[in-house]
């Protein structure tokens, strides 16, 4: 490599409320392994443990590390796990440390995220970085410490990032541990390739993106945008977002996932986060101390906050789109006033005086999961009012038109997408899971077929957050063993199907359930068989 001295950052992470892992032990193995190897005199290596959000810049200010080294927990597309002030989980998704790592790029060599589920933060980071691996699914304590055995020994023996990265994975497999494949590595040219091509690709469902478009121009318009988790919900509405911007309207856009513990304390506090970010979404000023009376009522400050400053502040229509809307769900001191709110807002939109054409310059949508079921009057619901989107799986012309945007219609011919829609129907994350996998050539076409069912299979993150569902509880988990049990539409009672058809576990044909696809008849066969 170089006779320069590498710093090498060790960041550790495992806060109160998340499960203990064997983190000493991997800082210890990387330590021991470079002290004996034969260029040891080129590396210098600092830690930091119980690492908080705020630490993470402030050591690579102080150290300014070549290699950073990140172990603990990942969960997925929501971020890495860090700790907040007080030692509880904070997550900072992918978009933030891209955003932060960025700003380090001129320095920063590598970054290995070795946490469960980190692929996504590492995609995102090597937009920026040279070299960046990070974790497909989950990863086992001792897989994890046998990865970074062998890649700081290979680093060690003066070897590249590519042959640290392939002796970390070859390591995992000497260890008769099946999760050789999980290490992902990423560079920044072919991760930057995969931006673009993700970015551009919008596989449209017809009609639904032409109602979205002639409803949001609509005077006090409410979109509903509702599906299983992984449908695609989030992309059109950013679809929609990117219309509406078009026609010269504002967007506001929320993502309550993203929102932290101490938002949701209770409803004054939301509201306030609410108006705040909606505010900056704007590029106002923050004024909710000038606007808000607590003596007139928590929802009527807030109406007050959008009727007499947002709204009379801008000069267009204003589209405000609150993403992953079913956690709210979960705080009951929150979730009925503030549908109570969003209804009257819609209500209102539709009078003929003054007030009704203030809020005639707002639209609203809302998108949300449909695996959790909220409870609520129907006169106090945004639920039963506006346009409903319920979005459908992929049928057989836009997966062709998918495989042919991807470039793949020789490797994916009539034949082996049969294969593929046979096995993993048209659900649209299954399917473009695939074919990045194929297309990036981590896996072999016959290899993702035959793992698919498997906790080793490319599918095994979403097979488990399904298994999660159906394990909490017993009558939807006796109901679905039932449906993948036989070869032939099985008749539930209506509450039954109507939650396993929300999550995504069957389609219902007339009265009956059969199973969504072949992968779950499959995957849930072996464990609840």
């Amino acid at each position: 490599m170089t006779n320069q001295i590498r710093k090498i950052l060790l960041l550790a992470a495992n806060p109160k409320g998340s499960s203990q892992l064997r983190l000493d032990q991997e800082v210890r193995e990387i330590k021991e392994g470079l002290l004996r190897s034969r260029h040891r005199d080129q590396y210098s290596i600092v830690t930091a443990e119980a690492v908080r959000y705020r630490d993470i810049h402030r050591a690579i200010l102080e150290h300014e590390p070549h290699i950073i080294h990140f172990c603990g927990h990942g969960s997925g597309e929501d971020g890495l796990v860090f700790e907040d002030e007080s030692g509880q989980i904070k997550l900072v998704d992918a978009e933030a440390l891209a955003g932060l790592f960025q700003l380090f790029a001129d320095k920063v060599q590598c970054v290995v995220l070795n946490a469960c589920y980190s692929k996504y933060q590492a995609v995102e980071i090597a937009r920026h970085i040279d070299y960046v691996v990070g974790m497909s699914q989950e990863i086992g304590d001792r897989a994890a410490i046998e990865f970074a055995v062998g890649f700081y020994d290979a680093l060690g023996a003066d070897k590249g990032y590519e042959f640290a990265y392939q002796l970390g994975c070859r390591l995992i497999r000497m260890a008769g541990i099946a999760e050789n494949l999980t290490p992902q590595l990423m560079t920044k040219i072919t991760s930057l390739n995969s931006s673009q091509e993700s970015a551009t690709i919008y596989i449209e469902r017809p009609p639904i993106e032409e109602k979205c478009y002639k409803a949001i121009v609509q005077p006090g318009a409410l979109i509903r945008i509702k599906a299983p988790q992984k449908m695609g919900k989030t992309l059109l509405l950013e679809k929609l977002l990117n219309y509406a911007r078009e026609q010269g309207y504002q967007t506001a856009k929320l993502d309550l996932k993203l929102a932290d513990s101490s938002a949701m304390t209770d409803l004054k506090t939301f509201l306030h986060w609410l108006c705040a970010n909606v505010s900056d979404s704007l590029n106002l000023e923050v004024m909710i101390d000038e606007y808000w009376q607590d003596s007139l009522g928590l929802n009527t400050s807030c109406t007050r906050y959008f009727q007499r400053y947002l709204l009379p502040s801008i000069n267009t229509s204003l589209v405000f789109a609150i993403d992953n809307y079913e956690r709210l769900f979960q705080y009951a001191n929150i979730f009925s006033e503030f549908c109570l709110l969003l209804r009257s807002w819609y209500e209102t939109a539709k009078q003929g005086d003054r007030m009704g054409k203030i809020w005639q310059k707002l639209r609203l949508v809302v998108v949300n999961s449909t695996e959790i079921y909220p409870t609520l009057d129907i006169n106090r619901s945004p639920f039963n009012v506006g346009l409903a989107i319920e979005l459908p799986e992929f049928n057989q012309q836009q997966l062709q038109e998918m495989v042919k945007l991807y470039g793949l219609s020789e490797q994916l011919n009539n034949n082996g997408l049969s294969q593929l829609v046979k096995l993993v129907g048209g659900h649209p994350y299954l399917v473009i899971e695939a074919i990045t996998h194929l297309k990036s050539q981590e896996s072999s076409y016959e290899e993702i077929l035959t793992l698919a069912p498997t906790e080793q299979g490319i599918f095994s993150y979403h097979l488990r957050q399904q298994l999660e569902s159906l394990q909490n509880d017993n009558e939807l988990l006796s109901g679905y063993r039932r449906v993948i049990t036989v070869d032939e539409p099985v008749q539930l009672n209506p509450e039954i199907t109507f939650k396993l058809h929300s999550l995504g576990l069957v389609k219902i044909v007339r009265n009956d359930c059969i199973p969504s696809c072949e992968l779950y008849r499959q995957y849930f066969l072996v464990r609840l068989g």
